[in-house]
């Protein structure tokens, strides 16, 4: 599914966690290999040969190029709670990255919390790890910290650190949702001139999570910055949440169960009036900034309590039923009564009773008639 999305990149997995993770990891770049899927795989280790050891036997046993993410802590904070001088971190960085380098592994460097770190500690960690080798180095909001205007001002400084070290070397972001900013600090970042940005389904990560990958992808898609088919995408964030067991809310902007539910007359009746006039573009658009069809779903128009009739006869038609004005009324009457959207199954209630009073059938014949529009899928 990533592959069919475009997603370049992706995350194996920590090596140095034990022999699941191992094990995991090596399934899944031998599936990359055989299905030859566009997907360029890397793993986190920390700057420590004991990390680093395992995942050049992965690439060895399978053939398959994977990207060491190696990764150590920044800022003074950090550095006052693990007790380490930059003389240290240095040190571990240099190793970790050249000793990779030398066992046939492309690297890029992670900062911890890069944007809470010294602007000096930063030049001097990234310039010895790009010296030491590393083709990539990754600026990261570990803790959810930024805002856009300093990720623009950040990544600004980083880029002349690469410009003053005269190597080919990429820039990517990494963010987090502490503050609910990481979509949008992301969006910063690609704006800023980043190579690549990392993110998540779901947004799903520790804490809060990640920068998340769907919403990110909206976003790009809706600026302009990428052409890509994402009308699978919701289909991607039901298979993360069905697979991470992690439940989507009903709020959640694009994909959640509401996102293109509108109950509302107003609303409604502007999307079927564009409708009415043949421009299904227009009704896509008319109450929402997320037009639902480039993302493979759409407009869902509902009754409630503050419908009008255009919402009762619209959903009639989009069901197959001809919506009568006695019909009409009795779901009207039926739906200012609730302090609710009515469920389908409400609305086909009342429908199979009017039609049921319209058969004149016996009352007694009512279950039996029931059963077989059931049957009918109605």
């Amino acid at each position: 599914m990533m592959h069919e999305l475009g997603i370049e990149s992706v995350n194996l997995g920590l090596p140095g966690a034990g022999p699941r993770a191992r094990a995991d990891i090596t399934r899944m770049a031998e599936v990359i290999r055989d299905e030859k899927l566009n997907l360029f795989p890397n793993c986190a280790v920390r700057t420590v040969k004991a990390d680093i050891t395992p995942l050049i036997e992965i690439v060895q046993h399978t053939g398959v190029a994977i990207e060491a993410a190696t990764f150590i802590g920044s800022s003074p904070i950090r550095q006052y709670a693990e007790e380490w001088t930059m003389d240290h971190i240095l040190k571990l960085s240099v190793e970790a990255v050249a000793y990779a380098v030398q066992n046939g592994l492309p690297v890029m460097y992670v900062t911890e919390d890069t944007t809470r770190a010294r602007p000096e500690d930063i030049r001097r960690m990234y310039s010895a790890a790009i010296q030491a080798g590393a083709k990539r180095i990754v600026v990261c909001d570990t803790c959810g910290h930024a805002m856009p205007y300093g990720v623009r001002n950040l990544i600004g400084f980083v880029k002349q650190i690469v410009a003053d070290s005269g190597e080919d070397v990429k820039i990517d972001w990494h963010g987090h949702s502490d503050r609910g900013l990481a979509v949008v600090n992301s969006l910063a970042a690609i704006k800023a001139g980043v190579d690549r940005v990392h993110a998540t389904g779901l947004g799903i990560g520790e804490r809060v999570g990640n920068t998340a990958m769907d919403l990110l992808l909206v976003n790009m898609k809706l600026d302009g910055i990428t052409d890509r088919d994402l009308t699978r995408l919701a289909e991607y964030t039901r298979m993360v949440s069905e697979m991470c067991d992690v439940p989507m809310h009903n709020m959640y902007p694009v994909f959640g169960h509401d996102a293109f539910r509108t109950a509302t007359g107003v609303h409604a009746a502007a999307v079927i009036k564009a409708k009415n006039k043949g421009d299904d573009w227009l009704a896509d658009r008319v109450y929402s900034g997320v037009p639902a069809g480039l993302f493979g779903l759409k407009q869902k128009i509902e009754i409630g309590f503050m419908s009008g009739v255009s919402n009762i006869v619209y959903w009639l038609k989009e069901h197959g039923v001809e919506p009568d004005k006695k019909l009409v009324d009795e779901i009207f009457t039926a739906a200012k009564q609730h302090n609710r959207i009515m469920t389908d199954d409400e609305i086909f209630n009342i429908v199979r009773y009017h039609q049921f009073a319209s058969s004149n059938l016996p009352t007694d014949t009512l279950d039996e008639w029931t059963k077989q529009i059931k049957g009918q899928g109605a």
